[in-house]
């Protein structure tokens, strides 16, 4: 038996607090309280010019893009670390700034710690190859991690990996044998 999620994160300063496409921390209200739109079927918050331009005061180191050698190397690191745990990783898409796997695990991990050790890994890896980023980071601090609870929902989350626009990776679990789709090169994904 095993959990299935459809794990999202960006990469550094891509999508900051305030961003237009909306985003989820915590904001206060008028009357002080924290508060967090991030409940399904709401909508979260957006378009906070403000906060946009604190979020980038207090970066601290440049907006992380990949190249199409980094995303093969975050890529080859998902699947080894995916492989050494026993997770299955049923489809996978890197574009320049943002990475989705649908992964699958045993119920004694969790999304949020399956998310962590994908990121923590390629990290290692990436910094290894490519040198370390002045942020200290590629990636954002968090991401999002639904539970794939129903077969339904497994193999949308699949379909919607796999109609991605413009990744630098894509890889599609296709069994035994497993073959990586081909790399759309339709323009620069961001």
């Amino acid at each position: 038996m095993s959990q299935s999620w459809l794990l999202t994160w960006t990469t550094y300063g891509t999508w900051l607090p305030g961003d237009d496409r909306g985003f989820v921390t915590d904001i206060r209200g008028n009357d002080g309280v924290k508060v967090r739109h991030n409940s399904p079927g709401t909508d979260c918050d957006r378009d906070i010019p403000g906060l946009v331009r604190y979020s980038q005061s207090v970066m601290r180191g440049e907006t992380v893009y990949l190249s199409v050698e980094e995303a093969e190397s975050a890529a080859a690191e998902f699947r080894r670390n995916a492989t050494f745990r026993s997770w299955e990783i049923d489809a996978l898409a890197i574009m320049r700034n943002h990475v989705h796997i649908v992964v699958s695990a045993h119920p004694d991990w969790h999304g949020t710690r399956v998310m962590s050790e994908f990121k923590s890994y390629a990290s290692r890896a990436m910094n290894t190859a490519f040198g370390k980023r002045t942020s200290g980071t590629w990636w954002t601090k968090s991401g999002s991690k639904p539970e794939l609870l129903k077969p339904e929902s497994l193999e949308a989350a699949i379909v919607y990996v796999r109609c991605q626009d413009y990744p630098l990776v894509l890889w599609i679990n296709e069994g035994p044998g497993e073959t990586p789709e081909p790399i759309p090169r339709k323009g620069s994904g961001d």
